[in-house]
């Protein structure tokens, strides 16, 4: 791979650290694995980021409710919350940016700086409604009988001497740019939402606070500190060198970088990502990121996800009893990304026994069970003249489904139209009956391409399903005793049939979807 080739650089938004992560936060984090492990299997480079937002008032406050400093707060929690839970949901992302960091606090200040030479910054005097939990500043009518709609709490109301960006100045040149590339910001809701705000008018933005210290300090007025969006947007920069000299290794690491192929936001931030952070660009004459993609919500009971409203479910509540692979599947599956979509206990059940256990488990363990019984536990040797010409071509036809909606963020898409192809190959089985072949010795042959078609399609499955259920998938692989590493396979190449070699010894591994009553 070119040293010189453009990195797929992909971001989660940074996570408060006010309280350890639900699986709000982790539905963001885990498409954003499932994507990026999916980009890399084919066979791109790939940068994915993720990270902590650690300034501003609300952590403030939540480290002084609990008597410590805000940095030992932060510090604590990302350590002992945060990276764990990421880690223990097998999510590979290349770096974790704290905005603490001094490389992040030394770029904002730089960049902030360019900006002001450049004329869009101003001091002014900012007066109005803000709310702690959103970080942001109101208008009035974002307000319900003066309480912020997302934390149903009162607003404070704020007067400051503050300095201003002139966001202002940018809202034509976002119009004309989400006019002229429709997919910068999905889905298509997204979008019309974020021309209605910049159609009916845009304020300019008080970038700094002087009421509280706990923040980046303005470089050319230290009694002032980086209102924190303003710090927090430039994170997905700051991570990989913005204004790094070209020839430093933060310099090149941007050039490879940079524009950001896809930012994922909830639904609720999605005015600070496509308004806010594409003018703040503009201004510094950086590309804008080419895609800004808001999924909706997780409900539970209907209500928002959300620790301040205790329908903050933490992940390890889920995966101790349904396991972490099961997990990252099925909040992809269930829900069309970009809408909102409810958490059902009943229906995960459901979706666990039906689809991974029955479906897709029973499916490789009786395949490996009949070539241990009937073949002495190594794959058969066919010729090519008895592979399955319709398991061929639909498997071509689910490789080329599954690729276009995957790379589109239609997650239930791409797993709908995999898993579908494995419903065909249970068909397949039940259609052709080993079990009863194997009764007669003269149609061993028709047993072994029988026995060789279903272990192709699953050793295709294992690839396919493999950013969606790593560790499951690479439990499979080995049982299927392949010696190259399933991270290997190029998607382009899954549906190349006959790449099992024969003789290859399977071993019968640990039952992928155990009963669930075994697993409490």
């Amino acid at each position: 791979m070119s040293s010189s080739q453009k990195s797929f650089y992909l971001t989660t938004p940074i996570y408060y650290v006010n309280d350890a992560p639900h699986i709000g936060h982790a539905y963001t984090t885990v498409a954003g694995d499932v994507l990026t492990r999916w980009h890399r299997q084919k066979g791109e480079s790939v940068w994915f980021l993720t990270g902590t937002d650690e300034h501003g008032q609300k952590v403030l406050n939540t480290a002084t409710k609990n008597n410590v400093s805000p940095q030992d707060w932060c510090d604590r929690l990302v350590e002992d919350a945060w990276k764990p839970v990421w880690k223990s949901l097998n999510i590979a992302n290349d770096d974790f940016i704290r905005t603490t960091e001094p490389r992040h606090m030394e770029r904002v200040q730089r960049f902030l700086s360019d900006l002001k030479d450049k004329g869009f910054i101003y001091s002014g005097k900012y007066e109005g409604p803000y709310c702690i939990g959103c970080e942001e500043f109101k208008l009035p009518g974002d307000l319900i009988e003066g309480k912020c709609p997302i934390h149903s709490t009162p607003v404070e109301n704020v007067s400051e001497e503050n300095w201003f960006f002139k966001l202002s100045h940018f809202v034509p040149a976002l119009i004309e740019h989400y006019k002229a590339n429709p997919d910068s910001c999905q889905p298509a809701s997204a979008r019309n939402e974020v021309l209605a705000f910049l159609e009916g008018g845009v304020q300019d933005l008080s970038i700094s606070r002087s009421t509280f210290d706990w923040g980046i300090p303005v470089p050319w007025d230290t009694k002032q500190v980086v209102y924190v969006w303003f710090d927090a947007l430039l994170n997905y920069a700051t991570a990989v060198g913005v204004g790094d000299d070209p020839t430093s290794e933060g310099g090149k690491k941007f050039a490879q970088t940079w524009p950001c192929d896809v930012h994922l936001v909830g639904k609720d931030i999605l005015r600070f990502h496509a308004v806010i952070w594409p003018a703040m660009l503009m201004a510094a004459g950086i590309e804008v990121p080419l895609k800004v993609f808001a999924h909706g919500w997780l409900l539970v009971g209907g209500e928002k996800m959300s620790k301040s409203k205790l329908t903050g479910i933490a992940p390890a509540d889920i995966t101790d009893h349904f396991g972490v692979d099961a997990f990252r599947y099925y909040f992809l599956r269930a829900i069309p990304f970009g809408q909102d979509g409810s958490f059902s206990w009943e229906d995960m059940n459901a979706r666990y026994t039906s689809e991974l256990a029955n479906d897709f488990g029973n499916l490789a363990s009786r395949l490996i069970a009949m070539i241990e019984k009937y073949c002495d536990g190594a794959i058969p040797a066919v010729p090519a003249t008895a592979h399955d010409s319709i398991l061929e071509s639909a498997l071509a036809e689910t490789v080329s489904k599954a690729d276009v909606a995957m790379c589109a963020l239609d997650f239930q898409g791409g797993i709908n139209a995999i898993m579908d192809f494995c419903k065909r190959v249970n068909g397949y089985v039940t259609e052709k009956e080993p079990w009863v072949v194997a009764k007669d010795e003269t149609r061993k042959a028709e047993l072994d391409a029988i026995l060789y078609n279903t272990a192709e399609s699953i050793r295709a499955l294992a690839v396919l399903l493999h950013p969606i259920m790593p560790a499951t998938t690479q439990t499979l692989w080995s049982s299927l005793g392949i010696a190259q590493a399933i991270e290997s396979q190029k998607i382009s190449d899954v549906a190349r049939w006959g790449q099992l070699k024969p003789g290859s010894v399977v071993t019968k591994g640990a039952v992928l979807f155990p009963r669930l009553e075994e697993k409490q």
